[in-house]
């Protein structure tokens, strides 16, 4: 569905969230059921954003965006 943005393959680890931050890096903030977990920035690859497009960390490792509907 999305498009490929990063080249830097992030690995996952369970109880985090992941997100690019408005500063364009990769960050993991903990869920709630993490209770001993704290934010914390994974990936080292800025990514420049445009908008218009929503971005996330696919299944695959890497930063992918697509397309807002109503944007």
């Amino acid at each position: 569905m999305g498009q490929k943005v990063g080249n830097e393959k992030i690995k996952r680890e369970s109880g985090y969230l992941y997100f690019v931050g408005k500063d364009g890096y990769v960050w993991a903030a903990p869920m709630k059921h993490n209770k001993g977990g704290r934010k914390k920035k994974v990936g080292s690859e800025k990514i420049a954003k445009q908008p218009g497009f929503m971005y996330y960390l696919g299944k695959d490792g890497f930063v992918a965006k697509a397309k807002m509907k109503n944007a």
